[in-house]
Order: structure tokens, then sequence, then C-alpha cells
């Protein structure tokens, strides 16, 4: 018979075998490598997300481990109305508004190298046939704009363009009602849209 240790072992080598629900359960039954599990899974994202509503790396680094202290110390209170990443992203949220805050008021400027796909996804439904060259040129205007955008539209947009959550999702992370989530979406993406097509006008000027 496979001792505890050795089972959990093997759960963490088969660790993307393993669904959101389970790992929870485990790590709520104080299994450790299942909590490993849970970090190694979505570390990256908070990352990411982090670094793009607070623009520091260093910063977002600082929030990532937080978010995973704080899911540590709150795994019991998980109850699965909630998926586990929009859990996780709930507690990246406040963490990077209460840093946000804190802070002198200034223009952010955030990353944007990983951020490409939003500028994809928003010359795509412009309809423009070389949006593969023009998203690399686009890089700095959606920089300048996410920098810009409020409290209450960025984590929206990011959740939903980048991260891929539902509008339900995001409303159960935020704490606000699926009809202020897509309103929020909507009035995010007209402003990067604006943004976008001021750039595109000016490059049209200098031709």
């Amino acid at each position: 018979m496979e001792s505890t240790g050795a089972l959990r072992m093997t759960q963490h080598e088969a660790g993307n075998g393993l669904s959101d629900q389970l790992l929870i359960a485990r790590c709520q039954a104080d299994d450790l490598s299942a909590f490993d599990l849970l970090v190694d899974r979505y570390q990256a994202r908070v990352f990411g997300f982090a670094r793009r509503m607070v623009g520091d790396a260093q910063e977002a680094e600082d929030v990532a481990q937080e978010v995973f202290v704080r899911a540590f110390r709150n795994i019991r209170r998980y109850d699965g109305r909630a998926s586990v990443a929009g859990w996780l992203f709930k507690i990246a949220t406040n963490l990077c508004i209460d840093r946000r805050r804190r802070r002198s008021r200034r223009v952010v400027e955030v990353p944007l190298e990983p951020d490409a796909d939003i500028a994809h996804g928003l010359i795509a439904r412009s309809g423009d046939p070389q949006e593969e060259a023009v998203a690399k040129q686009m890089h700095e205007v959606v920089q300048s704009a996410l920098a810009t955008l409020s409290e209450r539209l960025r984590p929206v947009l990011l959740l939903h363009d980048v991260e891929g959550m539902s509008y339900e999702e995001i409303a159960n992370a935020l704490n606000i009602p699926v009809g202020t989530v897509k309103s929020r979406l909507f009035l995010a993406r007209e402003r990067l849209q604006s943004a976008l097509s001021a750039y595109l006008q000016a490059g049209e000027t200098d031709e």
C-alpha cells in the first residue's frame, strides 16, 4: 500500500490531471503539495494580471506572492460558488487597487509586450486586414490607453479580454452586477479603440 507521502508526490507529478476543485478539496484537507500545484497552475496568470494592473514587475511579484498567502490562509472559506481563477483574481484585484490608491497619483506605464492580444482583438473587431503588422506598432498606444483606464474599467477589460473570464465570473470576482461588467467592458474597449483610431489617423496623415 502506498504511503500518503508517495501518493502526494504522484499527484504533484501528475498535477495537470487534477481539477481545480479537487486541488482545493485536498488543500482544505491540509495537503500542502496540492497547494503547491495550485500555485504552479496560477502564479504566471496572477503575476501577469498584477503587472498590467500596477505597471511594475517587482510590485506585481509582491502582489502575486500576497495573493497566494491570502489564498492559503483563507482556503477553508472557499465554498466553490466562484471558479478558483475568479477567486484568485478577486484577491489580486483588491490588492492591486489598494496599492494603486496608496501611490501618488501619477500615470503608470504598463508593460505591453505580453498584451499584444488586446490590440489584436480590437483590430480584429475593426476589420483591419493588416492586423499582424499594425498590432506590433500599437503596443505603445495601447500601453498608454491601459495606463489611463480607471480602477473601475481596467480590471474588467483585463479579466475578460486577457484572462478569458465570463461576465458571470468577473461579476463575482469584482462584486458587481453582470450588467455593470458589460457596461464597463464596453466603455473600456471604446476608450482603447478611440486611442487606436487616433493612432491610425495620425499614421495616414504622415504618409
